[in-house]
């Protein structure tokens, strides 16, 4: 593998930096019955690696709502758990995983690498996530479930704001994005970005392995393996 010195890294967040109690996935349930009167397949589905919108339109699909009533009803139901969030949201609800603060930390202190995320969650839910351990400090700007609803179109929004957040242009080949998911690793592959899998979300370490990742860790806790400025 050529050297690699990343100058852009894009974290997701769920699974990767955070993970959600059952709270949280019991309030987008909710919020689906406040709007729509059912919740579809609540319990079954599997939200990993996908937007936010990705997920509304998924459930209530398989419910059998028209799609014309899911597109012109997806921001009640926006505002609805993003409210829930912001009143309701604390610590309890959240799990911070190893070495997320000490390795953003030391990211944040590299005076040529910029941080920012590319996470499925509308942003007001993102930020309100990461506020519950003083984390929005590392992440100026991102790229969210609010900017696109199929995850491959991400990178080129977080490129173009990140070149406006620093007055830096960057390359997908300088790029890196860390994740926990399969949609993560084909999100950064369409773009031709770097990735690294860690296993701390729901996608057992084998399957992030079959997927030619560039890095699959264990946790952030490994992120030195990937270049010398993540630390040791």
């Amino acid at each position: 593998m050529d050297p690699f010195r990343p100058r852009l890294i894009l974290f997701d967040i769920d699974g990767t930096l955070l993970k959600g109690g059952p709270r949280l996935r019991y309030w987008f349930g909710e919020s689906l019955a406040t709007v729509y009167g059912q919740a579809g397949d609540i319990d079954g589905h599997s939200f990993s690696g996908k937007t936010d919108p990705q997920i509304v339109t998924e459930l209530m699909s398989g419910a059998g709502v028209p799609e014309d009533q899911i597109l012109e009803l997806l921001p009640d139901v926006k505002e609805v758990y993003l409210r829930r969030l912001r009143e309701e949201l604390t610590v309890a609800d959240m799990e911070l995983l190893p070495d997320v603060v000490s390795v953003l930390t030391r990211l944040g202190e590299a005076p040529d690498v910029t941080l920012g995320l590319l996470t499925g969650n509308w942003e007001r839910g993102a930020r309100s996530k990461l506020s519950c351990f003083d984390l929005n400090r590392f992440f100026p700007f991102g790229a969210f479930g609010d900017d696109q609803a199929d995850r491959t179109h991400l990178p080129p929004v977080a490129l173009q704001r990140a070149s406006r957040a620093s007055s830096r242009r960057f390359t997908p080949r300088e790029t890196l994005i860390v994740g926990d998911s399969l949609l993560d690793v084909a999100c950064a592959r369409a773009h031709g970005m770097r990735v690294a899998a860690v296993a701390t979300g729901y996608t057992p370490q084998e399957e992030l392995q079959a997927t030619g990742a560039d890095w699959v860790l264990t946790d952030l806790g490994e992120a030195s393996r990937i270049h010398p400025v993540f630390g040791s």
